[in-house]
């Protein structure tokens, strides 16, 4: 592949360290290829409201997609260029699938709404069931019950289980989802699922951001390290595992780099610039 016309990245595991940081020589490099002309954009889980840390530490405020390709957004302006919604209908079609599928072992129900900026109150745009068996930081998200969960369209519904990786949470319910109410995938292995609209993944928000850059698929280069990035690293010219990434992230690129504790991205990146 010649020099990369578009250049994406997943960011934790991925474009951040293990400190959740971007290192220096990583930070030069996406600074030298954009100077060069081109383009640079960040494709994640994250909401877009949980950006922020990250693009602090860029010398520039790359448009992103968001929630596994749910949200295209763009910080310059805090708004949000493109949103892909999971209907009410199909969210309660897969709670319904999941409360079958883990019958007797405890869960709870989580959801990213879109709002319209980065800035809106984080309990009213993401909201947990009171089982979501929430972290330290959880206390800042709205408590609800399932149906008010899932009364509004959402850019993703969560399922999480303490008790299970995400690996085996997955091989339970991923066959009970019928692909035509929603798409499942996890981004990290701490008992996490994550449900978006059908045929909606993070090549769908990328395919958007090459669309109005004017750039073809084969002139992207891709970086991921979970599930949640194969479908981008297929569709990418380039798709670029990190030596961190699961194994069938692995089997899904075209090139394993180094990991992100080594500068893997930015190993790649060097190539060209």
């Amino acid at each position: 592949m010649g020099a990369p016309k578009l250049i994406i990245s997943d960011i934790d595991g991925t474009f951040l360290n293990s400190q959740g940081r971007v290192s220096p020589r990583l930070r030069d490099v996406v600074a030298r290829a954009v100077r060069r002309g081109v383009h640079f954009g960040l494709a994640t889980g994250r909401p877009h409201r949980w950006l922020m840390p990250v693009l602090d530490q860029l010398p520039l405020a790359p448009i992103c997609v968001c929630a596994n390709g749910a949200v295209v957004y763009e910080p310059a302006s805090d708004s949000v260029l493109r949103a892909f919604e999971l209907s009410t209908d199909a969210m309660r079609d897969v709670v319904d699938a999941v409360e079958t599928a883990l019958a007797g072992i405890p869960h709870g129900y989580g959801v990213e709404r879109v709002g319209t900026s980065a800035l809106e109150p984080e309990e009213e745009c993401f909201l947990i069931t009171r089982e979501y068996n929430p972290d330290a930081w959880d206390a800042r998200f709205g408590v609800v019950t399932v149906g008010e969960l899932i009364g509004v369209p959402a850019a993703k519904l969560l399922v999480r289980c303490m008790d299970m990786s995400s690996a085996e949470m997955f091989e339970l319910v991923a066959p009970a989802i019928d692909p035509s109410s929603a798409h499942v995938t996890y981004s990290m292995d701490e008992g996490l699922l994550e449900f978006s609209c059908p045929g909606v993944n993070k090549a769908t928000g990328v395919s958007v951001l090459a669309a109005r850059y004017g750039v073809d698929a084969s002139e992207v280069v891709a970086f991921g390290d979970m599930p949640n990035d194969v479908e981008m690293l297929a569709w990418a010219g380039m798709g670029v595992a990190m030596a961190n990434a699961a194994p069938l992230v692995q089997d899904a690129a075209d090139y394993v780099t180094a990991s992100n504790d080594e500068d893997g991205v930015a190993a790649v990146l060097e190539h060209w610039f």
